[in-house]
């Protein structure tokens, strides 16, 4: 009897250890990581890579990149990445930030930009400027990114609070 008891005390105890665990886990905000790289000598790009869903549970990745040349000059780009022939991006029509208190504010199509051949883009794949947005951003704040497809349709994407600091972050770097 007295081992059925401790058997059941372990079980319990282990339990709320995994219950625990999973909720925090639940909650804590995922932070992505800047990673740094030498793109050319003196070139440097610092980006960071989160994934998020969109409304129909379709996974899209999304790098903020800063690129850094050799004369100091910087950029600042949002790409966004979707699932080859899942989604085909309406760039014609720039990408759409918005956030809780009603701001929205629109980043201009860079894509062309990352293709060799421009003839066949990557449908799937689209880069926003959003340098010139990112002061404008409250780092405590969520955004909602509203992407144009083609068909005009959209394809909303929430962004956690801690997503905008760490590509405020990447915007303020001195590197």
């Amino acid at each position: 009897m007295k081992s059925i008891s401790r058997f059941i005390g372990a079980t319990l105890i282990l339990g709320m250890l995994v219950w625990t665990l999973t909720i925090n886990m639940a909650i804590a905000p995922v932070r992505a990581t800047i990673r740094q790289l030498e793109e050319a000598p003196g070139q440097m790009v610092y980006q960071s890579r989160q994934t998020l869903k969109d409304q129909h549970g379709n996974i899209w990745q999304a790098i903020a990149f800063k690129r850094v040349s050799p004369n100091g000059k910087s950029s600042f780009e949002l790409r966004l990445v979707g699932f080859p022939g899942v989604v085909e991006i309406d760039r014609s029509k720039p990408l759409l930030l918005a956030d809780s208190m009603g701001k929205t504010l629109a980043a201009n199509d860079n894509s062309s930009i990352i293709f060799t051949d421009l003839s066949a883009p990557d449908s799937n794949v689209g880069e926003y400027d959003i340098q010139p947005l990112l002061p404008q951003l409250q780092p405590e704040i969520p955004l909602s990114l509203t992407l144009p497809i083609v068909g005009g349709e959209t394809i909303n994407l929430s962004v956690p609070a801690s997503f905008v600091q760490d590509w405020q972050t990447l915007f303020s770097s001195r590197e």
